[in-house]
């Protein structure tokens, strides 16, 4: 594992995810945020409406206290499983709003490694949405079965022949679906603003769960919503905090890969990128660890040993920079660390005997 520093967040003025509209009722208060009190919303709380306010959790026995502490932000809590679905519902429902999506006419074509897609999945069966999904070999067969469930058409691409890389192959495939299918409509989570400013409301979430703002805030970077958006309002409200992005080895989000980099093939899929995302800007975060697919095995595999938690891999890269940043982490600090995914859709690989060592020995 290796650390590289950048520079310190920038100032960037705070805004909220759209609100959650009923498919019957008009548009509530502009900014309630995702947990409302329902006896704001003009109908009873629908399954959109569980988006967001989840848990923070101690870590207290992977990281004793005594040094510093840990909390982790379950995102398993959404109702489709992650955190994508704060900016699934954010991006979508700034669509329906603007009148880009029409229910039952619009068929969102997107390029997703699962969970966003899931979350896509979910909300395009909620509001009468066609959905084609764009995923790679990476995807495992549960996650497709679960968009195919809720109704969505799944197209799996190779990879792309000049660079060796999924993404850009799955790129490619939603420009040609967006010449070819009627009424396609692509929220771009790449590089869609609305998926960052969805984590405007997962910052303000964590900064209320605790007596301070965290001194520390961990983070997976694949599209750099989470990154982005968490960062801003950190800026934008002053906060003390220091985000760490943790990024996969290979990836290309930070700076072209070092030497001992190159050739490395990530497996496990929700953090790191082969292509840089446009809603990256510089400075969001202080510094930058990146990790192996190994690492995340370990980190999975610890927290689930010692907290109980069946977490998916990006937590588990999130969790393996934590237990290297013990040499410069300050003593009584508070850190945060966003655990995106729980690991049920992840038996087959990360947690897997067979799959680990015949990956890795």
């Amino acid at each position: 594992m290796t650390v590289a520093s950048s520079a310190a967040a920038p100032r960037a003025a705070a805004a909220s995810a759209p609100a959650h509209r009923s498919r019957t009722a008009a548009p509530a208060d502009p900014d309630p945020g995702p947990g409302r009190d329902p006896g704001t919303a003009a109908t009873a709380p629908d399954i959109v409406a569980t988006i967001g306010t989840t848990p923070l959790v101690a870590l207290d026995r992977l990281f004793p206290p005594d040094r510093f502490r840990v909390h982790g932000k379950c995102e398993r809590f959404n109702p489709g499983g992650s955190i994508k679905d704060r900016a699934a519902r954010s991006m979508i429902e700034h669509a329906l709003s603007t009148g880009e999506l029409v229910p039952g006419v619009s068929t969102v074509v997107e390029s997703s490694s699962g969970n966003l897609g899931i979350a896509l999945a979910q909300l395009c069966n909620f509001y009468r949405l066609g959905l084609i999904c764009v995923v790679d070999p990476r995807t495992t067969a549960q996650n497709t079965a679960i968009m195919r469930a809720y109704g969505a058409t799944v197209e799996v691409v190779d990879r792309d022949p000049e660079t060796g890389e999924y993404l850009p192959a799955r790129l490619r495939r939603v420009r040609e679906l967006l010449r070819t299918v009627p009424d396609a409509h692509w929220p771009d989570q790449y590089g869609n603003e609305y998926n960052a400013l969805a984590h405007h409301h997962t910052m303000r979430e964590i900064c209320e769960a605790l007596p301070k703002a965290p001194d520390y805030l961990f983070l997976a970077a694949g599209t750099t919503g989470t990154l982005r958006g968490c960062a801003e309002y950190i800026a934008a409200e002053g906060l003390p905090t220091r985000v760490v992005a943790v990024d996969a080895v290979g990836s290309v989000i930070f700076g072209p890969p070092e030497p001992w980099e190159r050739g490395h093939r990530r497996t496990i899929p929700g953090h790191g990128a082969a292509v840089v995302p446009p809603l990256l800007r510089p400075g969001l975060a202080e510094r930058v660890v990146k990790v192996t697919d190994l690492d995340c095995v370990r980190g999975c595999r610890s927290l689930l040993a010692e907290e109980s938690i069946l977490a998916g891999g990006s937590s588990g890269a999130v969790v393996a920079a934590l237990l290297d940043a013990a040499s410069w982490i300050g003593p009584g600090a508070t850190c945060v660390a966003i655990l995106p995914d729980g690991g049920d859709r992840y038996l087959d690989t990360i947690y897997s005997d067979a799959w680990v060592e015949s990956r890795f020995g």
